[in-house]
């Protein structure tokens, strides 16, 4: 069959579209994320760092990047949602909310874990900062139980400003008719609390967000499975490949993102667009625009998540 070169136009053009590599507008109403952050708990640049990664920043202030976060919004309902609660948790709520109208702060918080990029966050909803008033916050067992009995978290439990919501793994959180939030356990370093990933279902499509996780098959469940499963898939790229970082890599076993490239390799170009790499070490190339290791990334099909795009 003969192919016009109209309708060769058109179908590049919609490949192109689903491709991910350019920000989705949100003249639709169907829920949609905007990405917040993406950077590992301590941002970009990183305390104290003097290596070339974070020197570029004080010339061009404008490469800062935020703490790993996403947010979700229904433009129905006119409700939005934040996952984790960054030491950025400022800015992110103001551009979050910036997608709805006439609200301040989320309807609700989705805590992944008590690592201090992920929760800490809150203390801006505490008496000292906005003083608010029963903010719905979900979070495993072990999460509750740590932002119940330890200071100054605590406080925003008796004060009200938070009203913990405890979750249970695999059990789905319906938010409205058009969106439900299911917790996956996954593993981490669970010094205070357990680590989990989110699926969130939008009516018929599904996502997946896990930002922190330790190597790929110390989990129970087939990471490339999953992401045949869902639509759009959040995944931790904490490290581009090892020897990163001066220390033992083994302390801080991220899967580096050559690893889940070449776990991923025999998925189809459709399910490797799905995935937007996120939560980067100040020292991980994918936060050099112009970097090989990015343009790689880029070539296999994969997305690097960026921040204040829409999904």
């Amino acid at each position: 069959m003969k192919i016009t070169s109209s309708f060769f136009f058109f179908y590049m053009l919609l490949l192109f579209s689903c491709s991910g590599k350019e920000p989705k507008t949100t003249s639709s109403k169907d829920p949609f994320f905007v990405i917040l952050g993406v950077t590992q708990d301590a941002g970009y640049p990183q305390i104290s760092c003097t290596k070339e990664c974070c020197n570029r920043v004080k010339t061009e202030p404008s490469l800062r990047k935020m703490v790993s976060s996403i947010g979700l919004v229904d433009p129905i309902s006119n409700q939005c949602w934040i996952f984790d609660a960054t030491p950025d948790f400022t800015e992110q709520v103001s551009l979050i909310t910036s997608h709805v109208k006439e609200k301040t702060i989320p309807d609700g918080i989705f805590l992944t874990h008590g690592h201090i990029g992920h929760y800490t966050g809150l203390m801006y909803l505490g008496k000292e900062a906005m003083s608010a008033k029963k903010i719905p916050v979900y979070g495993m067992s072990r999460m509750v139980e740590y932002l119940s009995t330890n200071g100054p978290w605590e406080q925003l439990v008796t004060n009200q400003n938070i009203q913990l919501n405890e979750i249970k793994e695999n059990q789905k959180i319906v938010l409205n008719s058009r969106i439900a939030v299911t917790p996956i356990l996954v593993p981490h370093r669970d010094e205070y609390t357990e680590t989990v990933g989110y699926i969130v279902q939008c009516n018929n499509k599904k996502a997946l967000f896990i930002p922190d996780i330790d190597k790929w098959e110390k989990w129970q469940q087939n990471i490339t499975a999953l992401i045949t499963a869902v639509d759009i898939a959040f995944l931790d790229a904490t490290f581009y490949k090892n020897g990163e970082i001066q220390r033992d890599m083994a302390e801080v076993p991220h899967p580096f993102v050559t690893e889940s490239m070449a776990l991923f390799n025999d998925l189809s170009l459709r399910d490797k667009n799905k995935i937007h790499f996120i939560h980067f070490n100040h020292t991980n190339p994918l936060l050099d625009q112009n970097s090989e290791a990015k343009h790689e990334v880029i070539r296999q099909g994969y997305n690097v998540a960026k921040e204040k795009s829409i999904v």
